[in-house]
């Protein structure tokens, strides 16, 4: 089996590491990649193609992630050249989804659930061809949503609407503790209602969200144009806070 994949950022490169297997082989391409992202392809030693569009061709599974920008014209590009299930694991709303799903025979929505470098994380996935994903039950933990191309994606945007508004307070209250010297004192005073491991957990989701604000807002962003008719008084002021770090 030949999985392709277009996007090689930290969600690739796990499910890279995740899934061992003699009898699956990955392939992407350096096509039009920067130095940093062809030196990581290197590192991982997976097959390479001259073209995405020829990664698409021989891949039994083809694996979107890359950005919520960039997942509906992947996805205009590659989608028609795809033989297999055509995965996509962007951060993106029902609304795109479904709109990718115009493009693409074989589609199954995902979301990847827990750190996205971290060791057992949960791949949620809906469409008709799910199923034919359990397999990788044997690498992470698979759960199907339903048939439905888009359920997965509407969950994934609900979690992040809760996970990401409390990163951005998050962040704005650690700044504050630190320019008072009292960070330690206040992961100590915090985490006894919100368990041990409050603090690292904090820290983890901190550096993530600095080391990628463009990302996130790109991922909030597409949120708030899904939910338009909802008040998300608490969203838009995550979102203003992501573009302002």
């Amino acid at each position: 089996m030949i999985i392709g994949l277009i996007g090689f950022g930290k969600v690739s490169q796990n499910i890279v590491q995740l899934i061992k297997s003699n009898d699956i082989r990955f392939v992407t391409s350096t096509e039009n990649r920067s130095k940093s992202t062809i030196e990581a392809i290197d590192d991982f030693n997976i097959g390479v193609a001259p073209t995405f569009e020829e990664v698409a061709k021989i891949s039994d599974i083809l694996i979107s992630a890359a950005s919520p920008k960039t997942a509906l014209s992947i996805a205009k590009r590659y989608g028609k050249f795809s033989n297999g299930i055509y995965l996509d694991l962007n951060n993106i709303s029902p609304e795109t989804t479904l709109e990718i799903n115009e493009y693409v025979d074989d589609l199954v929505d995902g979301a990847i659930i827990g750190k996205i470098d971290s060791d057992n994380p949960t791949l949620y996935i809906s469409g008709v061809s799910a199923s034919k994903l359990l397999f990788l039950n044997e690498f992470l933990n698979v759960n199907i949503i339903s048939e439905n191309v888009g359920d997965a994606a509407f969950l994934k945007l609900l979690r992040s609407s809760y996970t990401k508004t409390l990163t951005a307070l998050l962040i704005e209250s650690f700044d504050i503790a630190k320019n008072n010297n009292l960070e330690n004192e206040f992961f100590d005073i915090v985490s006894i209602t919100e368990g041990d491991n409050f603090k690292d957990d904090s820290l983890s989701r901190i550096k993530n969200t600095l080391d990628n604000p463009k990302r996130k807002s790109e991922e909030l962003e597409e949120l708030i144009n899904y939910f338009d008719d909802e008040n998300l008084v608490m969203v838009k002021a995550a979102l203003e806070k992501f573009n302002q770090l």
